[in-house]
This record gives structure tokens, C-alpha cells and sequence, in this order.
């Protein structure tokens, strides 16, 4: 680690932190960093404080120019403040394509809005927000905050790149730290060791990068965070509202938020009752299991409740049992209590949820979380709850908590796991469609469908949060086709530790075949066709990363019009590739036309020159999703 006297490391930060009016002139921007870019990052200083095990403190101050339109989305700057955060200062300056000052923020055009949402019982998260919408391009705006935290459970992580199109011409992270408080960090697109600088009994060490040019997410790429330069930083110790911890290991990290809820698992009496009643005469465990998840989701409801310390710490049983709601921590810790009144064992699940969200880092222990689960071990299986739906069955978490590392907790302290992964054969759809068509090219059809696992999540969500009519409007947004009206629809669910959606659709369509002449244009794969088409790129910069895997398999039984032959059919269809296999072939039965598709679509990280090799794999299904039937009218 590279050594510099700790007085010069003031100078520099103080030269770059008080900038002076001129220095954001359009023209003083490297033109390869315009290049592709909607928003330059001027400079950011980070200079993050360790006043104490509980307290600390964020300075932060940085430029942009934003150069058009789709760069606004970053010209705003917006905090969030409660008992345990507090805003110090927000400054803000607002300058021309000269660089010239054009007007500094006033504290009565900052904006301070509750931050408790339509989920939230009890918050006391508040927002202040601000932006100058100023519209007349090039424009820089400058920030400048100070934030006190009076904890130190979440350190604040450096990362340049704010979003795509972003270039960067200089952003940097001071960390000062007492010299018997440990700092960790971990960084990952950066090389460098940080350059570190020591002054009686203070440590400082300062990250940074310039001159970056802007970032174009590709399609397929992985998450921005494993593309761009990224520190993250965690205390080994903590302190958060007189509540000590250590996050030096996975286990002294469960041991703390075990301390947190310790003795919050007793039950009312009439609540251990009735868990008696419920399951004492069940033998198996899984079906134990089953029956009180059901009655949890029966008598609770989720609600948010976000107060101080209870951003960790769970309401105890007696509270969720009294009011009959609690937030996802609640829930699970009530879920938690129901079975270890039934005898049965079960961990208190820390996990980071979201399609989107990356696993943490199994080596770097840190607070990463935003929900709770629960994971109950049987002795040949693993069953997960997810506490706050009323609607999913026993064992079954849905897509946004799949196949992710967790940390589970118990009086032991934490250890980490997998959630289960939901692959091809569990992520499967099964389609049947039986159709007619006239001879003026009018359909009818009936189209039954089978959605499994993660295929059925997102219209899980839609018939439980939608009214009839509202899945009405959302279905006849989503189908492709031409004029068309949907007679009937049903959905039934089958609520098994692999759910499965039941949909039934009557519709009809005009037009759906064309008519020219003598012959009829048809279509045969009605309501399935993929609909990705890519452009080939011969300087891909990143791999491919395909995250989900599912399986479809369609058969179509379309009656044609009497007095009709077919002139011409499609070839059957079949194709292998490592990025999935697709298959599809028309069958002609007297009257009839028979139609098979099946594709399977493969998860994985692929290297970024087998990207066109993806671009031919989605072109090809294109094409043969699109193919015609023609049929011509016996004289």
C-alpha cells in the first residue's frame, strides 16, 4: 500500500473541493469523453469520517454537465434523513455551458417530503430533494452535503459510475479512520492499492479515477456493478443505538442480529393453543409446515414498519399476533415462533431480494440484506418461506428471492446458503390451442395455458393485486394480434410447493389470415412468438450473462375451411445452440393443421465474442416463430 504524507492528501482534497467559479466550461471536457456520453461527471470528492464505533460522518461534492435530455435523470439530488441519519448541509450551484454561475440553492426550493410509502405503517424515513430543472443544454449543476450518521452498521460504497452513458473526468473517496478502528474494503475493476497516509492516531486512505470514458450497457451484459470500478467498505466492529457488533465474519454477524431479537419469539396463550390444535395430530413435518404458513398468511397481513433500530430489529410474536400485520422481519420472526411451538426448528433468513439484486460477496461479510425469510431444515430437504405473501404456498419464494446466497441465523451466530435455483424443468409453460378459421381469414380460438414456477410469478401478482376488468385491460394490451376481442377468460391456480397458473383464454380475431385470391395466409403459431431480434457487434465489450432458464412447449390444432388444400407448409424447424434449443413442425391432417413448438432457453455467462453466435440463435427462432401455412381453394 503506497505511502504519502498525510498533509499533502488535505491539500489535494481542499484543491478539488473548492473548485472555483470557471472551472466547469463545456470546453474544458477531453472530446473522447463526450464521445457517447449523455452526462460528464466534472469531479466528485467522497470523504467519509469515523467519529466513533456509532457515529460518523459523509461529506460529498460533485459536478455533472449534463449534455442532453437523457442525462437529466441525474441533474436532481435527493437524501433521505431520520433519528439514526441527519442532514447536515445541502448546498447546491447551478452553472451555464461557460461554466458561469447561473444561481445558487436557496433552502426554500429544497423540497422535504415524507419518506413512508403506500406499504408503511410507521416510518420516520423523511426526503429532502432538489433539482434545478434548467433544460437549456450543456448545463453543470453542483452539489455539495453533509450527512451524520449515528451508526456504523452501513458504510457508504464508491462507486464513479452513477448509470450508462456516464463519462467521468474525476471522482475519488477519502475514508479517515481512528488508527485502532479497522476499516475493510474490497474493490473490483480497480487495481490500484489505495494510497494511505497516517497523522498521530488517524489513518486515511483515498481511492481514485479520471479521465473515464462513458459506459454502454450492451443487451445481455452483466450487472453494472461487476462492469465498473466499485469499493466496498464495512467496519469490523459496529454500533447501532447502544447495540455493539461485529461483522468481521458471517457469524459474529448473525450472532448480533440474534441478540437483536432474542426473547421475541413467546406467543400468546391463545396463539400456542391453537398452534396445538392445528398440527398435534399431523405426523409428517412438511404438512405441519403447510398448515401453519397457511394460517400465518390467513391472520397477518404485511405492512412496513421502519423505526430506528427496527430497521433490524424484529416487533416480537405477541405484537404480529395482537395487530395481525408486521413488516417482512415481523412476519418471518412470528413464522419462526408458530413452528418452534409446533417442535419444529427453524432459521430467521437474512437475503437480498430483486430480480435484479447481485449476491453479495461471500468473502467480504457486510450488511447487504433488505429482506427476511425464513428457512426451515427438514431431514432430507430445506423448505423456504417466503412470510410476507398471502398468496404463495409453503416452499415456494418466487423468482425475486431464487437462487441467491442468504444468511441464515441462530443462537449459534450466521452461516450462508443458497436459495433454491428454479430451472428449466420446474420454469416450464405448457400451451394448447384449438382454432378455426373461415375462409375470410376470421379466428377462433381457445388457448389453455400451464404456467409453472417463475413462469406463473408475474400473473400470480396481477389476479391477486387486479380487479377483473383491470386483467381484462392487461390482457388485451399483451396479446399480438390483429382486431382481435377476448370473449372469456379464467385463471385457477394450484397451490403446491411448485405453483402452477391455470389460464383460459376465448378470443376472436379478424383478419388473422390473410386473403389473396384463391389462398389463404395462416400464421400457426397464434399467440407464441418470440419477438427478440438483435444486431450483430463485432466489438462486444462484455459477456453475455442470461440469468433465466424456463421451458415451452406449444401444440395448436387449427381447423381450416372446407374446399381448401395446402399449396405450401414450413420445413420442420430445429436448432442447438449453448445459448437453448428450439424446435418446430407443422403437421397437415385432413382439415386440420397441427402445430409444435418447444423451446428451452439456457442460463449462464457466455464470452462476449460468442455474442453473434445469440444474435443467429434469436434471428432463427424470429423467422421460424413467423413462418406461413398457405392454403389455396380447390376449383
Amino acid at each position: 500500500m503506497r505511502k504519502i504524507p498525510f498533509a499533502l492528501i488535505l491539500s489535494l482534497y481542499a484543491h478539488i473541493l473548492f473548485a472555483g467559479e470557471g472551472d466547469y466550461a463545456i470546453n474544458k471536457i477531453q472530446a473522447d469523453l463526450i464521445k457517447n456520453a449523455n452526462v460528464i461527471k466534472r469531479m466528485e470528492e467522497c470523504r467519509f469520517e469515523i467519529l466513533g464505533l456509532g457515529k460518523s460522518r459523509y461529506y460529498h461534492k460533485y459536478a455533472l454537465t449534463i449534455l442532453n435530455e437523457n442525462g437529466e435523470r441525474f441533474a436532481g439530488e435527493t437524501l433521505s434523513y431520520n433519528k439514526l441519519r441527519e442532514i447536515k448541509s445541502f448546498e447546491g450551484t447551478l452553472f451555464d455551458e461557460n461554466g458561469k454561475k447561473i444561481k445558487s440553492l436557496k433552502k426554500s426550493d429544497i423540497r422535504d417530503l415524507s419518506g413512508v410509502d403506500d406499504i408503511s405503517l410507521m416510518d420516520d424515513t423523511r426526503i429532502k430533494s432538489h433539482n434545478f430543472y434548467h433544460r437549456q443544454y450543456p448545463y453543470t449543476i453542483e452539489y455539495e452535503t453533509v450527512e451524520q450518521y449515528n451508526y456504523n452498521l452501513f458504510f457508504p460504497n464508491w462507486s464513479p459510475y452513477d448509470g450508462e452513458k456516464m463519462a467521468i473526468m474525476q471522482s475519488a473517496i477519502t475514508i479517515v479512520a481512528p488508527a485502532d478502528f479497522p476499516i475493510r474494503y474490497k474493490a473490483f475493476n480497480y487495481q490500484q492499492e489505495p494510497v494511505k497516509a497516517t497523522e498521530k492516531n488517524m489513518v486515511t486512505y483515498r481511492w481514485e479515477v479520471t479521465n473515464k470514458e462513458a459506459i454502454e450497457l450492451e443487451y445481455a451484459s452483466p450487472f453494472f456493478t461487476e462492469i465498473a470500478p466499485v469499493v466496498y467498505f464495512a467496519p469490523a466492529q459496529f454500533e447501532v443505538e447502544k447495540y455493539k457488533g461485529d461483522m468481521s465474519s458471517w457469524e459474529n454477524l448473525g450472532k448480533f442480529i440474534y441478540s437483536l431479537n432474542k426473547g421475541r419469539d413467546e406467543l400468546p396463550e391463545e396463539i400456542k393453543k391453537k398452534v396445538h390444535s392445528l398440527v398435534d395430530d399431523v405426523t409428517d413435518p412438511y404438512k405441519k409446515i403447510e398448515i401453519l404458513y397457511d394460517y400465518m398468511q390467513q391472520n397477518t397481513r404485511y405492512i412496513s414498519i421502519q423505526l430506528g433500530i427496527g430497521g433490524w430489529q424484529t416487533y416480537d410474536a405477541k405484537y404480529v399476533a395482537g395487530r395481525k400485520y408486521g413488516d417482512c422481519k415481523a412476519l418471518s420472526n412470528y413464522m419462526y415462533s408458530l413452528l418452534k411451538e409446533a417442535g419444529i426448528k427453524s432459521n430467521y433468513t437474512l437475503i437480498r431480494n430483486g430480480q435484479s439484486a447481485i449476491d453479495y460477496l461471500n468473502d467480504f461479510p457486510n450488511s447487504y440484506f433488505n429482506h427476511a425469510i425464513l428457512s426451515v431444515p427438514l431431514k432430507n430437504d430445506t423448505v423456504w418461506l417466503e412470510c410476507t405473501s398471502q398468496s404463495k404456498p409453503a416452499g415456494y419464494i418466487g423468482g425475486s428471492n431464487a437462487n441467491r446466497q442468504v444468511l441464515l441465523v441462530d443462537e449459534e451466530g450466521g452461516s450462508t446458503a443458497f436459495t433454491p435455483k428454479y430451472g428449466l424443468e420446474e420454469n416450464l409453460q405448457t400451451r394448447n390451442v384449438t382454432a378455426a378459421i373461415d375462409d375470410k381469414g376470421f379466428l377462433q380460438a381457445t388457448i389453455n395455458t400451464r404456467y409453472k414456477a417463475v413462469q406463473q410469478d408475474y400473473l400470480h401478482g396481477m389476479i391477486h393485486a387486479l380487479s377483473r376488468d383491470k386483467q381484462l385491460e392487461f390482457l388485451k394490451k399483451n396479446i399480438d394480434l390483429p382486431h382481435y376481442d377476448i370473449v372469456d377468460f379464467k385463471y385457477t391456480e394450484v397451490r403446491q410447493r411448485l405453483p402452477v397458473l391455470e389460464e383460459k383464454i376465448e378470443l376472436v380475431a379478424t383478419s388473422y389470415a390473410s386473403v389473396t385470391g384463391k389462398r389463404l395466409f395462416i400464421t400457426p403459431n397464434i399467440i407464441s412468438r418470440a419477438y427478440t431480434k438483435l444486431k450483430p457487434d463485432e466489438k462486444r465489450k462484455y459477456p453475455v450473462y442470461q440469468q433465466f432458464e424456463y421451458h415451452d412447449i406449444d401444440t395448436a390444432v387449427i381447423t381450416i375451411p372446407e374446399g381448401y388444400v395446402v399449396e405450401a407448409q414450413p420445413a420442420p424447424v430445429f436448432i442447438e445452440s449453448q445459448f437453448g434449443n428450439y424446435s418446430s413442425n407443422v403437421e397437415i391432417q385432413p382439415g386440420k393443421i397441427i402445430y409444435y413448438r418447444e423451446l428451452k432457453k439456457f442460463s449462464g455467462r457466455f464470452p462476449s465474442a460468442e455474442y453473434n453466435e445469440l444474435v443467429k440463435f434469436y434471428d432463427q427462432i424470429y423467422k421460424a416463430d413467423r413462418s406461413l401455412v398457405v392454403l389455396v381453394k380447390k376449383d
